[in-house]
C-alpha cells in the first residue's frame, strides 16, 4: 500500500454501495509509461502519487481500498438508455486540494458490470487525442478535466473507426467529481428518491460548499442545486463556444453536476466559423453540432429537473430553463471579452461587439483562432506583426474596424500579458483534426513521440495566458 497519506477520507462512502459497484483492474501484459501529467503546482497531491500507481491502482492510504465502477443512467442522443455506468473506468482514489474535491478516475482499465459486451479497453489513439485535448482547454482557460496519465499496456485492439489492430492504453483523468446528471436519472428511473435527496446535499456539500448558506428546508437544498448547476452549464457552453470547440457527444451522462468538460472522444475544434459543423461521424442529424451545444446542455439541465421534480414536490425547473438563455448569454460576453483580454466600457458594447465578430466571420474566410488572436489587446492596439493577406484583410473589414475601436475604448483586462512572447508571434497554437493526426503517424509508424512532446511543451510554455 502506498504511504501516501490524505487525511481526509474519500467522500464517496457518505453515498454507499447503492452508487457503485467494487471491480478488479485488468491485468496488463505491458506497462509503458507514455505521459505523466508534470504540470501541477509542486505541492499538488498529483505530484506525490509514484507513476505505478496508474497502472497497478495499488490503493492510497486513508483512501478507496478497491477501484468502484460508479451506476449512472442517460440519453445519448436524446434515447434513454439504462444500461449505462462504468464500462472501461472506475473511481480509485479521492483528494482535496485548496479547498476542492478532485477525482481519479481511468479510462481503459478493463471490464466492468457495465461494459455491454465490450472489452474495456482504450485505443492509445483514444488516450493521445485526449490528453492533447485537455492540455489544449487547459491552455485556454476552461473549466475541464485533466490527463494525469498514460501507459501504453501492450494489448492489440479491434476497432471499427480505426485502423485494426491497434495499440492499448489506460488513461488516468483527475476531475473535480464523477456525479452526472445521469446519477440523478437513474435514481429517478428506479424512483428512489431519498438517494436523490441525498446525493443533492451530497453534491452541494462538497462541489457547491459556498452555497449552502440559508439552506433551511429540502426545497431550499434542490433549488440551490438547479441555481448551481444551470449557471455551471451556462458557463460551460459560453466557454465550449469561445474557444471553439466541439464536444461531439454531450449525452446526459458526459454532463458532469459540477459543469466541468471531460470525457473526450470524437471532439474537433473548428478551422473556420461554421454553426453546423459537427465533430462525430455518426451525428447523422448534426444534434451535438458546434452552433447547438448551449441548446443541447439547456436540454440536458431539464434531464435533471425532470429527476428533481419527481423527488421533490414542490419544486418546478421552469423559471430556471426560463432564465438560461440570458445567463449564458452573459457569461458567453463575459468569456468574449476574456479571450480578447478586454472589458467593454457598457454591457451594450460587449454586445455590438460579438454581433460585429461573428458577422465578420461569416463573410472573411480566416481561422476561427487566429480571428480572437488578431483582435487580442496587444494586437489591436500595435499591430506590427500580421503579413497573411486574410489577417490583413480581416483586420481591415470595417466592422472589425469598429470593433477594434470598442476594445481601444475599453481597459486591458490583464496588463501583464500584453508583452507576451506568444503575442509576438504571427500565428496562435491550435489543435485542427490535421494537426492531431499529424502528431499520431509518427508514433503509430514508428513509436516516434517527438511530435506530442513538442505540442506539450509548446502549450505548457505559455500556460495561464487566457482564463475563459
Amino acid at each position: 500500500m502506498s504511504s501516501i497519506i490524505l487525511p481526509i477520507a474519500p467522500i464517496i462512502d457518505q453515498l454507499g454501495p447503492d452508487f457503485y459497484d467494487e471491480v478488479t483492474p485488468a491485468q496488463f501484459p505491458k506497462q509503458i509509461l507514455r505521459y505523466l501529467n508534470s504540470k501541477a503546482a509542486e505541492d499538488h497531491p498529483l505530484q506525490k502519487i509514484p507513476p505505478e500507481n496508474f497502472w497497478n491502482f495499488k490503493p492510497l492510504e486513508n483512501n478507496i481500498q478497491k477501484p468502484l465502477a460508479l451506476r449512472y443512467h442517460g440519453h445519448q442522443f436524446r434515447h434513454y438508455n439504462p444500461d449505462l455506468g462504468d464500462g472501461r473506468g472506475f473511481l480509485y482514489a479521492q483528494f482535496q486540494y485548496k479547498n476542492e474535491w478532485f477525482d481519479l478516475g481511468t479510462k481503459g482499465s478493463g471490464q466492468t458490470p457495465y461494459s455491454r459486451q465490450g472489452d474495456g479497453r482504450l485505443t492509445l489513439k483514444g488516450a493521445v487525442r485526449e490528453v492533447l485535448a485537455t492540455e489544449m482547454l487547459n491552455f485556454y482557460g476552461l473549466f475541464c478535466s485533466e490527463t494525469a496519465c498514460v501507459y501504453e499496456t501492450g494489448e492489440n485492439l479491434s476497432r471499427n473507426d480505426e485502423p485494426s489492430p491497434t495499440r492499448s492504453a489506460v488513461l488516468t483523468r483527475l476531475t473535480r467529481g464523477h456525479i452526472r446528471i445521469g446519477t440523478f436519472q437513474r435514481l429517478a428511473y428506479l424512483n428512489q428518491f431519498d438517494q436523490i435527496k441525498k446525493l443533492t446535499v451530497y453534491v452541494l456539500e462538497n462541489y457547491y460548499p459556498d452555497s449552502l448558506k440559508n439552506l433551511n428546508s429540502e426545497q431550499d437544498q434542490v433549488h440551490r442545486l438547479f441555481q448551481c448547476v444551470s449557471q455551471r452549464l451556462a458557463e460551460q457552453a459560453a466557454q465550449l463556444m469561445v474557444s471553439g470547440f466541439v464536444h461531439g457527444v454531450l449525452n446526459s451522462d458526459n454532463i458532469n453536476i459540477t459543469g466541468e468538460i471531460f470525457d473526450f472522444g470524437p471532439y474537433r475544434f473548428l478551422s473556420n466559423y461554421d454553426p453546423h459543423f459537427t465533430a462525430a461521424y455518426f451525428d447523422h442529424a448534426g444534434l451535438y453540432s458546434f452552433g447547438r451545444q448551449p441548446e443541447t446542455l439547456l436540454w440536458n439541465l431539464a434531464q435533471l429537473g425532470l429527476s428533481l421534480e419527481k423527488a421533490y414536490s414542490d419544486f418546478k425547473m421552469q423559471p430556471y430553463l426560463d432564465s438560461f438563455e440570458e445567463l449564458f448569454h452573459e457569461e458567453f460576453q463575459k468569456s468574449f471579452q476574456n479571450k480578447l483580454n478586454a472589458r467593454f466600457s457598457l454591457d451594450v458594447k460587449a454586445e455590438q461587439a460579438v454581433h460585429l465578430f461573428y458577422k465578420t466571420l461569416s463573410e472573411v474566410s480566416i481561422g476561427y483562432e487566429l480571428a480572437f488572436f488578431s483582435l487580442h489587446t496587444a494586437q489591436a492596439r500595435t499591430n506590427p506583426i500580421f503579413k497573411d493577406p486574410t489577417v490583413i484583410t480581416f483586420l481591415n473589414h470595417p466592422d472589425i474596424q469598429e470593433l477594434k475601436n470598442i476594445i481601444e475604448n475599453g481597459t486591458v483586462l490583464d496588463a501583464t500579458v500584453l508583452s507576451n512572447d506568444y503575442f509576438k508571434f504571427e500565428k496562435p497554437e491550435t489543435l485542427l483534426i490535421d494537426e492531431v493526426e499529424m502528431i499520431w503517424k509518427p508514433i503509430a509508424e514508428n513509436d516516434d513521440w517527438s511530435l506530442f512532446e513538442q505540442k506539450l511543451q509548446s502549450l505548457r510554455k505559455f500556460k495561464n495566458l487566457y482564463k475563459l
